[in-house]
């Protein structure tokens, strides 16, 4: 079963985290713009739109009413439906994107392959995930059980990403990762690096093989 019932109920709260935090919310959209494939996209767990509305992604699949309704504002065209199950034909789109959707669904290797279903052959998967063994993902870890929203999410190791990816038929392309430090002194956008390891939000490009 999805795992909505804190972002319906805190979806205000859901908002305000990324006005306290805007630095660090542009600074993860820096990091997946480098990365993002021209074409038709769809942002699985597109929530309130704030990110597929910034990266010109026009559709969306979203189990929360509540939070769809936001984004179908900012002008998402927003489908209800699990990650696990999506309501496309198969090769409709040209990529996949999931940002900080993998740790909360129920079947990351379903939601993988249903992925590798609606993206056309020779397509992308851009995965945008807190990185758990980072220094900001063991911050999380430790917290999480007092969070409204991470209470049942599952953090992955880019390790544990990668392997799933490659499971459901896909390639690592190239990886970029941000969000150096701790949150709270995140004042002005950071640069994106290449690769893993010391930023807490990792981005990874995957091709369809």
């Amino acid at each position: 079963m999805p795992k909505t019932k804190a972002f319906d109920e805190y979806r205000d709260r859901y908002e305000t985290w990324f006005e306290r935090y805007k630095a660090v919310y542009e600074s993860e959209l820096k990091a997946i713009r480098q990365l993002l494939p021209a074409g038709r996209g769809l942002e699985v767990g597109v929530g309130t739109g704030l990110f597929a509305s910034a990266l010109g992604i026009s559709d969306g699949v979203e189990p929360s009413t509540v939070m769809a309704e936001l984004a179908l504002a900012r002008g998402v065209h927003v489908c209800r439906g699990r990650a696990e199950k999506l309501p496309y034909h198969s090769g409709t789109f040209d990529y996949g994107l999931m940002v900080t959707t993998i740790c909360f669904v129920d079947n990351p290797r379903r939601a993988i392959r249903e992925l590798g279903r609606v993206v056309r052959s020779g397509g992308f998967v851009i995965m945008a995930f807190v990185d758990k063994a980072s220094p900001l993902g063991q911050v999380y870890l430790k917290f999480k059980k007092n969070d409204v929203f991470y209470r049942k999410a599952v953090f992955y190791s880019v390790a544990e990403v990668t392997a799933i990816l490659e499971r459901g038929g896909f390639l690592i392309q190239d990886a970029r990762q941000t969000v150096f430090g701790q949150l709270d002194d995140i004042k002005e956008i950071q640069e994106p690096r290449p690769g893993t390891g010391t930023g807490g939000f990792v981005v990874l490009r995957a091709q369809k093989r």
